[in-house]
């Protein structure tokens, strides 16, 4: 049994054997296929290896052109790679850090510069170097050297092209420079270092050939600027007023006194810190003062300089009337104010369109103040055709006249209007001074005295006309005493005026109220001679008699205005003792005489007490307020020299075309 399992084993074992065998032999075989593939790719390995070896024998005839070539192209390489690190770093906002930014860029400028130079002295040199043309693989060589140096030296105007990174990250300046311009406060000057911060990106800019769109930037921004701010004062009416919507100055007075403030504001504040702004950031430019010229005449011009222009050019379009030569002189005096900082301003050749109009406004003024001043005397003059009043005041013409003529004289007025008028008489090469202008002042009052001479004899009432003029002449005396001109017309003047106010009172009196106690006479009462016997048919008839004209005086007089306070009570003082008096002592002497008489019969023939006489005259003279022609206090007209139903009543021409 033992050997029988030996022979098993070994019946197995052959199997094994013969089993590998087999496999062996299938692998001999494919070896063989391999074997012979082999054999094939090593004779194309040998003929390739034939063909290198010729190929280096070629190469060792151009080595010394390609080593030549390979220096120069590896160098501009390197530039191209710090190139492409430099557009990396442009990529970000310049608002992080402008400075570096800045220097980022004007890196990036040179480094392309410098590629594009070298490119054009490598592609130069390899198309004139002495390389064997005949050889291709030398030919071939040398044209991928070229397209890789081409294509290297169009960089630069890749990225100066649209979208190139050059092109990219000076449009980003640009946008930087517009909000730096618009974080810059328009009433005062930035930090240094925000000045300095602007120079260097418009350096920057019009390194690149953009210095035009960095002004035209600079204008928009700054321009926009200045209006947001004007726009805060509500500045409409200098485009809302033409001549077709106001009769008179009055209605636009409040506008032309924002004019002046305005005007004021803009040019000494405003467009002062502009002009010294474009200095401070145009100064380090090639052409200074033309780009700073030039850019602030445009933001001048933007911002709305020119519709201030245009609404003093209405104003003086206007109807001439005397309220409107205030104006015009305050106009004048607001232009004076300004006109260094004008000439200053507004210098240059560009700004000649705002000088032309500038001057052309001065002069519309001074004509215009010259033409109402010289006509004033005959404007007053005109009205003394028109009616006076049917109370026997004071005319609003007396109490416009003489509060204008004050102001006209006033320290700043008068001495205005004297420069209005040298200017004037000098572009006429006509002599001026200040007496030929205070006579005419003097010639004014002279016409209101003869219109007041004239509106006099109008009244079919005496007694009505001695009450207007003594009116009119207490009123030229008070309310000119102690004013300039007061002092112009002299103390002779006004004395001269209280003498006659005192004359007209006087035949006041004697023509109204003085005549009643006449009407109390004595004479006839007695019935016999040396008895004490009274005729009260007689005494009865003269208080009826008295009665009926006092109260006809009074009906009249009391629809009279005296319009100063102190006249009043002094007036009224007057014709007190004139009337009480005479009536008191009257009654006390005969009015027992006829009390019998209407205790018994009930007729009363007594009307009034002399307290109630008292009571009477004591309310009379009041001044009304009514439509116009009616007068208010003479204590209230002080300072309303511009209220339009006075100042209408000294209007001239019409507006003139």
């Amino acid at each position: 049994m033992h050997g029988i399992e030996k022979i098993k084993a070994a019946r197995e074992i052959l199997k094994c054997n013969i089993e590998k065998s087999r496999e062996l032999g299938v692998e001999i075989g494919d070896s063989g296929c391999r074997l012979e593939s082999c054999g094939q790719r090593l004779n194309f390995l040998a003929a390739a290896l034939r063909t290198i070896a010729c190929k280096c024998t070629l190469y060792k005839m151009i080595g010394r052109d390609i080593d030549r070539a390979i220096g120069p192209a590896a160098s501009v390489i390197k530039i191209f790679d710090v190139i492409c690190g430099l557009e990396k770093t442009l990529s970000t906002d310049p608002s992080d850090d402008i400075s570096a930014y800045l220097t980022t860029l004007k890196w990036m400028e040179e480094a392309l510069g410098l590629l594009t130079d070298n490119c054009k002295l490598v592609i130069s040199w390899l198309e004139n170097s002495n390389c064997n043309s005949s050889v291709a693989e030398s030919w071939y060589v040398m044209n991928v050297i070229l397209n890789i140096l081409r294509q290297l030296q169009a960089t630069e105007e890749r990225s100066r092209a649209k979208g190139g990174a050059l092109m990219v990250a000076l449009d980003k300046l640009e946008s930087e420079l517009a909000s730096s311009l618009t974080d810059i406060a328009p009433l005062s000057l930035p930090l240094p270092n925000v000045i300095q911060n602007v120079q260097a990106i418009i350096e920057r800019l019009a390194v690149n050939h953009r210095f035009d769109k960095c002004t035209s930037i600079y204008i928009e921004v700054r321009s926009s600027n200045v209006r947001k701010t004007l726009e805060e004062l509500d500045l409409d009416y200098l485009e809302e007023i033409s001549l077709t919507e106001f009769d008179s100055v009055l209605s636009v007075e409040s506008h032309i006194d924002q004019w002046r403030e305005h005007l004021e504001f803009a040019v000494k504040d405003l467009l002062d810190i502009e002009h010294r702004l474009c200095n401070e950031i145009f100064q380090k430019s090639a052409s200074k003062d033309s780009s700073c010229t030039d850019c602030f005449a445009k933001i001048a011009v933007q911002s709305g300089i020119h519709s201030f222009i245009k609404f003093g050019n209405t104003i003086t379009r206007g109807k001439k009337e005397a309220v409107k030569l205030l104006k015009l002189l305050d106009m004048f005096a607001a232009l004076k104010r300004l006109r260094s900082d004008f000439n200053r301003l507004f210098s240059g050749r560009t700004c000649g369109e705002i000088q032309s109009q500038t001057r052309d406004l001065i002069k519309k003024v001074v004509n215009g103040a010259c033409e109402i001043f010289w006509q004033l005397s005959l404007q007053v003059e005109l009205q003394r055709t028109t009616s006076p009043p049917a109370n026997g005041s004071v005319p609003r013409l007396v109490n416009f006249v003489t509060e204008y003529c004050n102001q006209l004289l006033e320290d700043e007025y008068w001495s205005t209007l004297v420069q209005v008028v040298e200017i004037h008489q000098g572009w006429n090469h006509e002599s001026s001074n200040k007496e030929l202008l205070l006579n005419e002042m003097r010639k004014i009052i002279m016409v209101i005295e003869l219109n007041l001479e004239s509106w006099a004899k109008t009244y079919t009432d005496d007694t009505l006309s001695y009450l207007f003029l003594m009116n009119n002449h207490w009123y030229l005396c008070k309310y000119t005493k102690g004013t300039k001109l007061g002092e112009l017309m002299g103390h002779e003047w006004i004395r001269g005026h209280e003498e006659n106010m005192e004359y007209y009172e006087t035949l006041y009196l004697s023509e109204s109220w003085g005549k009643l106690p006449d009407l109390l006479s004595e004479e006839g009462l007695v019935l016999f001679p040396g008895g004490r016997a009274i005729d009260r048919q007689v005494v009865k008839k003269r208080f009826k008699e008295f009665t009926e004209a006092f109260d006809d005086i009074y009906k009249r007089h009391s629809n009279w205005e005296l319009c100063d306070k102190g006249l009043r009570w002094r007036v009224r003082q007057l014709v007190l003792q004139v009337v009480v008096p005479s009536y008191s002592s009257y009654l006390a002497k005969y009015m027992p005489s006829i009390e019998f008489e209407v205790a018994s019969t009930g007729n009363q023939h007594i009307k009034y007490t002399a307290e109630t006489l008292g009571n009477m005259i004591s309310g009379l003279f009041e001044p009304k307020v009514g439509k116009y022609g009616s007068t208010t206090k003479c204590t209230e007209w002080s300072g309303k020299l511009n209220n339009s139903i006075v100042a209408n009543h000294l209007s001239s021409t019409p507006a003139a075309a």
